[in-house]
């Protein structure tokens, strides 16, 4: 069996959940599926929306590139199915830009989710009027070159967090989280815990315990 060469991977399946599951992990916040996981998978707090505060959720198309090169997003967005999230290891760079109006109009078109990138992008009053969803780094007006090779769902970072191609990546006002497909069921009971207790939390403070006293056991261990 041939395998492809390294550093000119192309895999053009991913492994997906079914859209009920989807679904119910688009009720829950970043912060509560964040509090879900435990050891929370969130990316770096400087990947925020850029354009759009729209909630995105979706699978990951992963995207690693040559350091200041962009020439394979296109063909990610080709390899992305609608409702994928294309994630883009721009390796933190803030020098250029990897993504731009065009993109995101092609994106849109294609029905995708939105872009996370661990990078820049630029023309940003344009992207802005057509709409698709932005997470990025930051913006620049420096282009970036087009003439050099990458991959193409194959393991990336993202933001300081591990991203695997078919992860589930999700994004808000709070920011991004991944969570791998394998223990979503988990994270989501976990969530539906987390926001039972907060709820009956809110009724004790708005029933007149201003200060609840949900630490206090913690807080007699500690001494006080």
């Amino acid at each position: 069996m041939n395998c492809p060469k390294i550093g000119y991977r192309v895999i053009a399946d991913i492994p997906r959940l079914p859209v009920h599951v989807m679904n119910e992990i688009r009720k829950f916040s970043t912060t509560d599926l964040c509090d879900g996981m435990v050891l929370a998978s969130a990316m770096d707090s400087r990947i925020k929306p850029m354009v759009t505060t729209k909630k995105i959720a979706g699978h990951a198309i992963t995207l690693k590139l040559t350091l200041g090169d962009s020439l394979l997003v296109t063909k990610a967005m080709v390899a992305a199915k609608p409702g994928d999230v294309l994630v883009i290891d721009g390796r933190g760079s803030e020098n250029n830009a990897l993504w731009g109006d065009h993109r995101s109009l092609t994106a849109k078109l294609l029905g995708l989710e939105g872009v996370v990138l661990d990078g820049a992008f630029r023309d940003i009053d344009e992207a802005e009027e057509i709409g698709f969803p932005i997470y990025a780094r930051a913006v620049t007006c420096s282009s970036s070159t087009k003439n050099s090779h990458g991959e193409i769902n194959v393991p990336v970072s993202c933001g300081g967090i591990a991203v695997n191609p078919g992860d589930i990546v999700v994004g808000d006002r709070n920011g991004v989280c991944v969570l791998p497909p394998a223990y979503v069921d988990e994270i989501l009971e976990n969530a539906r815990q987390k926001q039972n207790k907060m709820s009956l939390l809110k009724k004790e403070i708005l029933a007149g315990t201003i200060i609840p006293d949900n630490f206090a056991e913690q807080m007699k261990k500690l001494g006080y």
